[in-house]
């Protein structure tokens, strides 16, 4: 199994998480290019800091929504949508190659997540862009209780898919995660992320926020490092899944 954490979400002259403290206990960095968070100079030193530590690349593309951090849904053609991820994995690609790496997947933002797993529309545009790479992106998705549709869907245009499961997040009967919204959303707990985590982990269901039994099929889990106490959970997730570094 393994984890996975959205980075480089700082812009200018405001610092967003703990990214160094982060990534040596991560296997992948969802890289923020731009739209919603991010600059050049901080997706160079995000692809810089990910090498060191032979972390894989991926673009974390999003709405252009600087102002709510990507998580405010549009309303697009699916072929504006194919743009919009192309180009923010374009400008990333060749970062990535400047420093002598390259992607090797992509994760939506935010709003463009959630609307990709709700709208065929959405997912459309999303692996139209994938597709048309000129280099293999696999796209990684949400696992829910019914992966059919976004299977089918991956295999038709051609795309590898990475199912993540969320380590600190409530979910719903259908599997899809609870909107920040609600104020039970997120769990703040270390003790309840790290016993979720290694249920998702090792196969074993876990409870809905109504309290019914969720089983997901989840190839990586999604953590968090903003803060302190984050990157203590991230750290306890990594040695309880027996890959302390």
């Amino acid at each position: 199994m393994f984890l996975n954490c959205d980075i480089g979400e700082s812009f200018g002259a405001w610092t967003m998480g703990m990214d160094e403290h982060v990534m040596p206990f991560i296997d992948q960095a969802n890289i923020a290019c731009g739209f919603h968070a991010g600059d050049p100079v901080t997706m160079r030193k995000t692809v810089r800091l990910a090498l060191k530590h032979d972390v894989s690349l991926g673009a974390h593309p999003g709405y252009p929504d600087l102002q709510g951090f990507g998580r405010r849904s549009m309303a697009l053609h699916h072929e504006e949508i194919t743009a919009l991820v192309s180009y923010q994995v374009g400008a990333l690609s060749h970062i990535a190659a400047s420093e002598g790496g390259a992607l090797s997947y992509v994760k939506p933002r935010g709003a463009l997540y959630n609307d990709m797993m709700q709208n065929e529309n959405a997912l459309e545009g999303v692996l139209n862009a994938l597709s048309s790479s000129p280099h293999p992106l696999a796209l990684m998705a949400m696992s829910t209780a019914d992966n059919r549709k976004l299977k089918a869907a991956c295999k038709h245009h051609g795309i590898p898919l990475i199912l993540e499961a969320f380590a600190d997040r409530a979910y719903d009967e259908r599997g899809f995660i609870v909107p920040r919204s609600h104020p039970n959303a997120v769990h703040k707990d270390p003790d309840t992320i790290i016993r979720q985590a290694c249920d998702l982990a090792e196969g074993r269901a876990i409870k809905t926020m109504t309290g019914q039994s969720l089983k997901l099929e989840a190839d990586t889990l999604c953590v968090h490092g903003d803060n302190p106490d984050s990157i203590a959970a991230v750290r306890a997730i990594r040695e309880a899944l027996g890959k302390q570094l």
